[in-house]
């Protein structure tokens, strides 16, 4: 049985000045399927999505929608055709009601000429009732986390009688058991015949929620095929345009028990964040956080870099204890953080690549006060080209690059400082696959180099992949620890579902 298209994208070229963004591409979804969109950042969906729903125009080519040629000129209008988006960052008002935001623009009015607000709550708890999500709709939309407020952003895509919903990157925020509730509410639309849109870079959500995948690369159709008739390492391979090889760290049984001991945080608590929890670090380690949003593993990492203070606690670094008033102290030491918003605490976006890769260096290549240029200059064609970052000229603003390239600066910055332990948090999130298996590699040589690395990660294939060790977290606790061959996926989720039996037991959960 052939697919029923709801949506033909013929030859559509898009032209920037010195740049063809998109050359001749041609793109199909049928009706009521989960479609997933791939490419390297830059290959061009972006450009692709925006020229579907009017915020572009086309320079080339045709969109049959629904049967009939259709060309947005704005957002609304794709709206009007039954073409809703939801954005990575979700355009809401998180100090209105929930109610307010599913009507935000539209809100219908009675016959008095006033705004309907009984109309909008009722039809709210419909909307989202039909999507398992039952809260309070009068309440402000700060009140609930992301995962609501990202229902409340679907939700509002469907009432609007969307024919496909655009998801970009939706997962993104979500933690594991957020991404299934988002994933329920998917198939939701698939059996009402509303197709889904599909974009991000986590691969194994791909293959779980989708049956077709359209891959682009360098603005052009890379490929399109049906999920079962591709693997993972075939997919990576048609959006790099080369044979992918399978990323796997060699390893045996756990090989660092007699490694020195780097760090130690002993009995840290903070608020209700962080509940007496203690963990160790080895030399040339890479030890994984794992756990739940809100289990604590950001807490507890910006307790170690001196960026927040522990109520109780001990932290031993190399056999001393310390007491790290700012993150200057723990620098001084030799630790880095790449934060897991990159965007807000990472990069500086009005400097430049330069700039921002030296950053924190600049008082080592300094002499009363005046930058070495030369030295600078020679730091950072190093890092650069160490790191393959891709950028015209040093002097580039970092806020142009990719997101994958901005992630291999900030770990260039803490690289160049000779440090003994880098945290990362969430270091791949958001980012191509191609710089997320560089990234993995780079952290990989780190460990080889004798360089402990800290990473907390949403993903857990990712930390199968990378970690010597791995600790489980929940509500600010340390839930047991995974080594060598032991780690995989099930077995991090087995010990996180087997700690919050126990905690219930316990009466000490609290969600």
């Amino acid at each position: 049985m052939g697919r029923e298209l709801l949506l033909e994208m013929k030859g559509i070229v898009k032209n920037f000045p010195g740049v063809r963004a998109l050359q001749g591409v041609n793109f199909s979804v049928a009706k009521g399927e989960v479609h997933a969109l791939m490419g390297e950042n830059g290959a061009g969906k972006s450009t692709l999505i925006k020229t579907l729903t009017g915020i572009y125009q086309k320079d080339e080519g045709t969109i049959i929608f629904d049967g009939r040629e259709i060309n947005p000129k704005t957002a609304i209008e794709a709206q009007k055709e039954g073409i809703s988006t939801i954005y990575q960052e979700l355009n809401l008002v998180p100090f209105q009601t929930v109610y307010e935001n599913m009507y935000l623009g539209r809100e219908p009015l009675n016959k008095f000429g006033k705004v309907d607000r009984k109309k909008m709550i009722q039809d709210t708890e419909k909307v989202l009732g039909d999507l398992g999500i039952h809260v309070d709709v009068t309440a402000p939309l700060l009140t609930y986390g992301t995962a609501v407020q990202q229902m409340v952003a679907i939700g509002r895509a469907i009432s609007i009688n969307a024919k496909l919903v655009i998801m970009d990157e939706s997962t993104s925020s979500l933690d594991t058991k957020e991404v299934q509730v988002l994933f329920d509410v998917i198939r939701k639309l698939k059996a009402k015949g509303i197709a889904v849109i599909f974009i991000s870079h986590r691969l194994d959500e791909i293959f779980e929620i989708c049956e077709h995948v359209t891959i682009l690369k360098d603005g052009r159709l890379s490929g399109e095929v049906s999920i079962e008739e591709i693997d993972q390492l075939k997919l990576i391979s048609y959006m790099i345009g080369r044979e992918a090889k399978k990323l796997e760290r060699t390893k045996g049984e756990y090989e660092l028990q007699d490694a020195p001991e780097l760090a130690r945080m002993e009995n840290i608590e903070q608020g209700m964040r962080l509940n007496g929890i203690g963990i160790d670090i080895k030399k040339g380690e890479v030890l994984g956080l794992a756990g739940l949003l809100g289990s604590g593993r950001t807490e507890l990492a910006k307790v170690l870099f001196g960026a927040t203070q522990p109520d109780k606690g001990e932290v031993i670094w190399m056999n001393e204890p310390v007491h790290f008033k700012s993150p200057k102290n723990s620098i001084e030491k030799g630790i880095g953080f790449c934060t897991e918003d990159r965007k807000v605490e990472g990069i500086i976006p009005h400097l430049s690549v330069k700039e921002n890769i030296t950053i924190a260096l600049l008082p080592q290549i300094s002499k009363f006060g005046v930058v070495s240029k030369k030295k600078q200059n020679e730091i950072v064609n190093e890092y650069i080209k160490r790191l393959k970052i891709k950028t015209p000229s040093p002097n580039q603003m970092i806020r142009n690059l990719s997101g994958g390239n901005q992630q291999k600066v900030l770990l260039a910055r803490w690289i160049c400082m000779n440090p003994k332990l880098i945290i990362m948090d969430e270091p791949t999130r958001g980012i191509d696959v191609g710089a997320k298996a560089e990234i993995e590699t780079l952290i990989q040589e780190l460990a080889s180099n004798g360089i402990s690395v800290l990473m907390i990660s949403s993903e857990l294939a990712e930390l199968e992949r990378n970690c010597d060790r791995v600790i489980v977290m929940r509500e600010g606790k340390n839930l047991g620890e995974l080594r060598g061959l032991d780690i995989n996926q099930n077995a991090i989720m087995e010990t996180i579902a087997a700690a919050a039996g126990e905690l219930e037991k316990e009466g000490g959960l609290n969600e």
